[in-house]
């Protein structure tokens, strides 16, 4: 049985990414795969366990307006972020 990755659906739910539990070394690496991975119209909901500026900063280079970036949570050691891919 064959499967096509382009032709999945677009989920309604954020795919959660609990920075939390990757290495510090890997996390921005896991980030940017995650991210590039995402199809117009789904998000990545983002657990970490501070406010990632300098990713952010990153991000917006590399991904420009092509993602949308909306807080949830923005307290000392609890953040949560839903990185929105745009078509």
């Amino acid at each position: 049985m064959s499967h096509d990755c382009s032709s999945e659906s677009v989920s309604a739910r954020p795919h959660v990414f609990d920075a939390r539990g990757v290495a510090r070394r890997f996390r921005h690496a896991a980030i940017f795969g995650a991210l590039g991975a995402l199809l117009p119209g789904e998000a990545m909901r983002f657990i970490n366990d501070h406010d990632p500026l300098p990713l952010l900063a990153q991000l917006g280079e590399y991904f420009g307006p092509r993602v949308d970036v909306v807080y949830h949570r923005r307290a000392t050691g609890d953040v949560v972020i839903d990185f929105v891919m745009k078509s």
